[in-house]
């Protein structure tokens, strides 16, 4: 009778937070990474590297840190080779201007993030706000980190970030 009673308890907690269709269930953070994916045009192979790169450091060991590092560098690659391509005598203080807008927490990498909705998508501590620029940005440059593992190759992550940020790389949201 216990055990009745546990696993009734069981379900009464888990169930409004559980949607099965045909089988397969869907919590609201699946739900958000199938909703994502469509947003930015990629359909990872491996999900749990999404799930990984939506983790902030504060929610889980498990976490974002190091895609962070790795999308970052993948967005600067992508942006400095196109920049490049099209005027390849710019100068190297005009590219680092424009690699430091583009990267910037507070200004383009934030106005992306929230474009995509990352702060409703991102797990965090209930202690951490999760609109927070260094939170969304985090999450914003983990996801093309993500996108590389899954590929094997940065260019399907820059070209995704292109295709999210804008290809035309002198406008700026956030001006």
């Amino acid at each position: 009778m216990r055990s009745t009673l546990t696993f009734t308890i069981f379900l009464i907690t888990i169930l409004p937070h559980v949607i099965i269709v045909q089988g397969q269930s869907f919590s609201p953070f699946s739900s958000a990474l199938q909703t994502l994916q469509k947003q930015i045009g990629y359909n990872f192979t491996n999900l749990n590297l999404l799930r990984r790169a939506m983790t902030h450091a504060s929610f889980s060991e498990e976490n974002n840190k190091a895609f962070s590092i790795v999308g970052a560098t993948i967005i600067e690659s992508t942006v400095s080779f196109n920049l490049l391509s099209k005027d390849i005598d710019i100068s190297a203080k005009e590219l680092n201007r424009k690699l430091s807008l583009i990267s910037n927490v507070d200004s383009s990498c934030a106005v992306d993030a929230m474009n995509l909705g990352l702060h409703k998508v991102v797990r965090v501590s209930p202690k951490t706000n999760t609109s927070s620029t260094a939170v969304v940005c985090g999450a914003f440059r983990s996801i093309f980190a993500a996108i590389a593992i899954d590929k094997g190759n940065t260019d399907s992550a820059g070209n995704v970030f292109l295709n999210v940020h804008g290809r035309d790389l002198g406008v700026y949201a956030a001006m």
